[in-house]
């Protein structure tokens, strides 16, 4: 059982880094989105969701034996900037952006998957409560993403064939 906790706790601690790093990916996406009010509102929603996400998952870490994720937090972070910088030079930046964001979404929810199955494994009743509502906002934020890469995509063409800013 050692194993299976040790397993555990580095899930744990690559979940608080991933929604460390959306954070720095959607701050960065949400600041360029001027053009894409439905987009950039459900963007705002889902920082706000991510914010209490990573608190709460730093509150399982910091419950548990465990040592320090800050370097790891840290990379991820600088990771995330760099792409969300990246973004900035790309003509197809809001397009490109969605389908990233919505593939992220899909890893996240793989990730929540396989910690609600690590917890249950554990007797980690609070967590697996924590992971199984993170994961039904992760799915929605996918679905979101889903059901509006059509309108994106149309709106991104539109303002492009009317030589409008586009990307943004």
């Amino acid at each position: 059982m050692e194993e299976t906790r040790e397993h555990y706790l580095a899930w744990l601690r690559d979940a608080h880094a991933m929604e460390e790093q959306a954070l720095t990916m959607m701050r960065g996406m949400r600041s360029r989105l001027e053009n894409y009010p439905d987009l950039s509102a459900r963007i705002d929603r889902h920082i706000a969701e991510t914010e209490g996400q990573a608190e709460d998952l730093r509150r399982l870490l910091e419950g548990q034996d465990t040592g320090s994720s800050v370097m790891k937090d840290a990379m991820a972070r600088m990771t995330a900037t760099g792409q969300a910088l990246s973004g900035m030079f790309v003509g197809d930046e809001v397009v490109k952006g969605s389908m990233a964001s919505y593939t992220f979404e899909h890893m996240e929810i793989a990730a929540y998957k396989v910690l609600i199955a690590a917890a249950k494994q554990l007797g980690e009743t609070g967590a697996v409560a924590v992971f199984e509502r993170i994961l039904v906002q992760e799915q929605d934020m996918a679905d979101w993403l889903f059901d509006h890469l059509d309108q994106t995509t149309q709106i991104f063409l539109a303002r492009d064939e009317a030589n409008l800013q586009a990307k943004r």
